[in-house]
């Protein structure tokens, strides 16, 4: 049996979903599929180790889409102040030095996956498969197709690769990747401590790598620490007692006591592009198109404006009676992302490389920029609105402006 729609979107996480609910309400034929689905929200369950710090662009994105409320009802936590320092330099951001009354949300990624995939099923036009086991991918340029294990076969003018940093969509297209290797791992901890609900985020330099702080809602947090990757290896395999020991006297003394570790992993750091993000019937989101260093949280974020982006130039290229496969159209999503993309993905690669660098004249020229930034309104200021998703053209779904239909 054979099921078409006009875009078949590979992957129903974080990404996908939103480019499914960015086009719900229309009347595209889209089909989300997703190998697994997320397991349910209940209050008062253990925090995920998997969060992301969202920014207002993306918060915008959520609440346009109807997915926002979702959030707010299970769980999430507003940060209005950012610090990172190293030594005798520091500078910290605050929500109201720019009159904004916040600068994001830490949530976890089931809850923002789930919240669009409730979002998601209330649309007409878009179906959502799941648990599908996908067989085969067999891209054409003029009508790709996916053989499922079931013994289904959908097709598609258009087909989206949402599926991960190792797309078999991507793979499938036969479009390639530039990938490189950072020489750290990351090893992520939830936490309970003794300080009551926090609205801070922050980071300090050290010459091994950052360590992290991001906030929970009450008195949890999400804890990173940036490291070789053979010590992350070993800080993994200490028992309880012996890694809070290790937490207590690598972090800095404003983290306070931790009472108790909820959870713990680890994963390496990679840098990866697509070589590019568009042919002739698909396109690449989300981190089949890029994976960036999780230094600035700007994962996610740069994810959701990929979906934003693809949503508006597939909805206005259906009005206005063009093909929407078409590598013209297309590329008009690609020349909205790429650039914006890599000057992303670069910033946090120089972070990562002038703060990585342990030479006593980089070091001073770190804490001198440190210092500067602190002082210097209108830069800080400008850093503030990238990082809160609202430098550059904005997809209209990030300004809080519904997509034409």
């Amino acid at each position: 049996m054979n099921e078409h729609y006009d875009v078949l979107i590979v992957g129903g996480g974080m990404v996908g979903a939103a480019l499914g609910c960015s086009l719900g309400g229309g009347s595209l034929r889209v089909a989300v599929l997703e190998d697994s689905p997320p397991p349910p929200f209940e209050p008062g369950q253990a925090h995920d180790l998997r969060v992301s710090a969202l920014s207002i662009a993306s918060v915008s994105i959520l609440k346009t889409v109807g997915a926002w409320k979702g959030i707010a009802v299970r769980r999430c936590c507003p940060f209005r102040r950012m610090k990172v320092w190293e030594d005798s330099g520091e500078v910290e951001f605050r929500s109201e030095d720019i009159d904004e009354p916040l600068l994001g949300y830490i949530v976890e990624n089931r809850i923002i996956q789930l919240a669009l995939l409730d979002r998601l099923k209330e649309f007409s036009n878009v179906e959502f498969l799941c648990p599908v086991k996908t067989q085969l991918i067999d891209y054409q340029p003029d009508q790709s197709s996916i053989q499922l294990e079931d013994g289904r076969r959908l097709s598609g003018r258009l087909l989206v690769a949402a599926d991960g940093g190792y797309s078999r969509v991507r793979q499938a297209a036969g479009m390639g990747v530039h990938t490189r290797d950072y020489e750290q791992h990351a090893l992520v901890l939830t936490v309970e401590t003794a300080y009551g609900q926090q609205d801070i985020t922050w980071q300090q330099f050290t010459p091994t790598g950052p360590l992290a702080f991001l906030p929970l809602d009450g008195p949890n947090a999400s804890l990173v620490w940036y490291h070789r990757p053979e010590e992350v290896k070993r800080l993994q395999a200490l028992n309880e007692d012996d890694l809070l020991k290790s937490l207590q006297a690598a972090f800095p003394k404003v983290l306070g006591e931790i009472k108790r570790i909820n959870a713990r992993g680890s994963f390496p750091l990679k840098r990866q592009h697509a070589l590019g993000y568009v042919k002739e019937g698909v396109a690449l989101i989300g981190d089949a198109a890029h994976m960036i260093h999780p230094l600035a949280g700007q994962g996610v974020n740069i994810g959701l404006l990929d979906a934003a982006a693809l949503a508006q130039v597939l909805v206005a290229a259906q009005q206005a009676g063009q093909d929407i496969g078409s590598g013209k159209v297309l590329q008009t999503y690609e020349k909205m992302r790429r650039q914006n993309n890599l000057v992303m993905m670069t910033t946090m690669d120089l972070f990562y490389r002038v703060f990585g660098n342990a030479l006593l004249p980089m070091k001073l020229l770190r804490n001198i920029g440190l210092g500067l930034a602190e002082r210097i309104s209108p830069a800080k200021h400008l850093a503030m609105k990238y990082a809160m998703g609202l430098g550059g053209d904005l997809p209209k779904l990030a300004r809080g402006e519904a997509i034409d239909r």
